[in-house]
């Protein structure tokens, strides 16, 4: 006898509408994570563009500093200073020069040692 339709595995009946499903939940996900993936290029773009205008600022704010400093290292800024403490300059006995020592590694020849014991102060 030729078997009736309705007795038919469950696996055969559910197969197309298993299929249809895990094609749905494949596409679905695909255009979630689609979606996930562009909201992440946004947010690491925002996040390069804040970096790019800190580090800009910092910059800015290191080149002011360094402006700064060489005004306080001028010699007539710390010759005011100087004289806003109550200082006064030392005289010339107070004042030592010394010579810079010669690097032991290079041999001189004794007519540039007598050139600079000459032209020293």
């Amino acid at each position: 006898m030729a078997k009736n339709r309705k007795y038919k595995s469950a696996a055969v009946r559910f197969g197309p509408a298993l299929k249809a499903f895990l094609l749905c939940l494949f596409i679905g996900g695909s255009g979630i994570g689609y979606v996930w993936q562009k909201n992440q290029l946004y947010e690491l773009g925002k996040q390069r563009k804040q970096r790019e205008m800190r580090l800009m600022a910092l910059n800015q704010q290191n080149e002011k500093l360094k402006q700064d400093l060489a005004k306080l290292c001028s010699p007539m800024s710390l010759k005011a200073r100087i004289k806003d403490l109550g200082l006064a300059e030392p005289s010339m006995s107070q004042v030592w020069h010394l010579r810079e020592p010669l690097p032991e590694s290079q041999p001189v020849a004794p007519m540039q040692t007598e050139a600079r014991i000459a032209s020293a102060p």
